[in-house]
């Protein structure tokens, strides 16, 4: 199997974004954003998923994080598209469990060629306080701009009974169970024998 790698490239008036994206690799990271809160997530996201990830970005983080964070999302599933190809043999599905203290993240991916994404929250769940700006809404639209690039549909669920973790904390399951479960949807099933795990033949 050839190696499944793409080149991360991304520039507008609001980010410059570049970067090299191994998906069969061992979880190295060399990521520099100027959101140090997601460079920690992505180094836990690589490391758990086992995918090799360097990263350089500047973005118009004077304004706000807004632009960067999205961008970084849009960049990154599109760099995961490219190194899937055709998607033959890949098992498509994937799903991950990560605690953390009281906190339990479940991420479940479907590499479908539809982007959607669904966080479930329980029912009178505290509003998240954010960490240097970085709110709950960031991490939305980070999630929400990769899986529409990558044309997947991730759902998150979120446990938290006892409503007491912060935003760190919930990230961290989040970002951990996500890369355990994209790594999981992207490994080849040698039952597959190359083929595209769809009844339609593609995905696109």
């Amino acid at each position: 199997m050839s190696q499944r790698t793409a080149s991360i490239e991304r520039k507008s008036k609001e980010t410059q974004i570049t970067g090299q994206l191994t998906v069969d690799g061992k979880g190295k990271t060399k990521i520099k954003t100027p959101i140090g809160i997601l460079d920690h997530m992505l180094d836990l996201f690589s490391f758990h998923g086992f995918f090799d990830l360097t990263l350089s970005v500047k973005g118009d983080t004077h304004i706000d994080i807004h632009h960067t964070n999205e961008d970084i999302g849009i960049a990154l599933g599109k760099a995961f598209k490219a190194a899937l190809g055709e998607k033959e043999g890949i098992k498509r599905f994937g799903s991950g469990f990560a605690p953390m203290e009281d906190t339990l993240g479940n991420t479940v991916v479907d590499i479908s060629g539809r982007g959607h994404l669904h966080i479930r929250l329980p029912a009178g769940s505290p509003v998240l306080k954010g960490e240097d700006g970085y709110t709950f809404q960031h991490l939305e639209h980070f999630l929400d701009s990769f899986a529409k690039n990558l044309g997947a549909n991730i759902i998150v669920t979120i446990q938290n009974p006892t409503g007491s973790a912060d935003l760190h904390t919930i990230m961290e399951t989040v970002f951990k169970s996500l890369g355990m479960a994209l790594d999981q949807a992207t490994q080849i099933d040698p039952r597959r024998k190359g083929v595209v795990p769809s009844t339609k033949g593609i995905i696109d």
